[in-house]
């Protein structure tokens, strides 16, 4: 399948990457939990031609006072986003750490099925003991335990998914079933904190698996679609990404794009009176939209596609679309995602069969 060499996805929660973007947005603050933002900006990233956007969350409340400390859950952001688009993924950021596998699979089935075949998932960690309180549970203290609850979630989850088969559900009216049996199957699944039996109550995703996206080392390489890598240079993105092993890779970048009313290293140091934009091992691009092309076009040759992190969204988006996402155009570097393509589709990722169907047509053909 041919595939554009480089895709674009978008992080789209709060109004930016920087804990004080809300100082430079075009609206109130009180507008920034509305549907009306949620759409709009996803409105812009589509129409702007981006491949994927993502949606921040955790169980915790983002930032703290004075700046806004509060978001909608990205599952329910997603859902909405996707009654109002047509070809953009919408992968929402869902951690496994405390949350039931069982109704986060159901969750992004549900979706998958909403969208018509583009949802992906964020697989991420809560890493504060805050958040084990918030759900009611024991904290799971360390790196080691948190990313073994995120490898058994994904593994449930993608179980689950498997669980009915593409012809389960037949509805029948000459024999008034609506689901044949023998097509749903247990997953049986049993780890170090929690069983599941199965199977899904949501049928199998339009695209067989959602997208599973997350960053290299918090999850298998096998469990994902698209690994998420970090560096500060090049060179660091590259390596990382050589050692992802995964189908396809996304590098995180950052942006502060130069606007018609300032720089974008004026615009960082006019937040940065207010809250410092911490260093989290990302590739930081400040500067021009003509830099930015050139940054990409680089990046182009290590890794299937960036997640941009623009530091505020209603400055940075507009220089986004009218200037960056152009350009690369013209460079036949990324392609706008057609209306009716699932998100596997629109990244060159085949459509994976189901294991059970699988395993019954080895039996019967015994």
């Amino acid at each position: 399948m041919s595939v554009p060499a480089l895709h674009l996805a978008v992080e789209l929660d709060g109004d930016g990457a920087h804990p004080a973007a809300w100082r430079r947005a075009h609206h109130s603050p009180g507008h920034l939990l509305t549907p009306r933002r949620v759409a709009d900006v996803a409105a812009v990233a589509e129409n702007a031609g981006f491949t994927l956007i993502t949606l921040d969350d955790g169980a915790l409340p983002p930032g703290s006072a004075p700046d806004p400390v509060g978001r909608i859950g990205a599952v329910e952001r997603a859902a909405f986003v996707a009654a109002s688009t047509s070809s953009i993924g919408i992968a929402p950021v869902v951690p496994v750490t405390y949350a039931e596998p069982f109704h986060v699979s159901s969750q992004l089935a549900s979706l998958d099925h909403v969208s018509g075949g583009r949802a992906g998932w964020v697989v991420t960690e809560e890493d504060r003991p805050e958040a084990a309180w918030g759900w009611g549970r024991p904290v799971v203290d360390g790196a080691e335990a948190r990313a073994r609850e995120s490898r058994d979630g994904v593994a449930v989850a993608r179980a689950l998914w498997d669980s009915w088969e593409d012809d389960a559900v037949i509805r029948s009216v000459a024999t008034s079933r609506y689901l044949d049996r023998d097509r749903l199957h247990y997953i049986d699944f049993s780890g170090r904190t929690y069983s599941v039996k199965g199977p899904a109550i949501v049928p199998r995703p339009p695209q067989g698996q959602v997208v599973v996206l997350g960053h290299s080392g918090t999850v298998p390489a096998e469990a994902l679609d698209v690994a998420l890598v970090t560096g500060r240079d090049l060179t660091a993105v590259a390596a990382a990404a050589a050692a992802a092993g995964t189908p396809r890779v996304f590098a995180e970048v950052e942006v502060a794009l130069d606007t018609p009313d300032a720089t974008g290293a004026e615009r960082v140091a006019d937040l940065e009176r207010h809250a410092p934009w911490a260093d989290q091992g990302r590739l930081r691009h400040i500067g021009s939209a003509g830099q930015l092309v050139a940054l990409l076009d680089e990046l182009s040759a290590h890794v299937d596609g960036v997640r941009l992190r623009p530091l505020v969204l209603d400055e940075d988006l507009t220089v986004l679309s009218q200037l960056v996402i152009p350009a690369l155009s013209q460079r036949r570097l990324i392609a706008r995602p057609l209306p009716g393509t699932s998100l596997r589709a629109a990244l060159g990722l085949t459509r994976p069969a189901n294991r059970y169907a699988a395993v019954a047509v080895q039996e019967d053909a015994r």
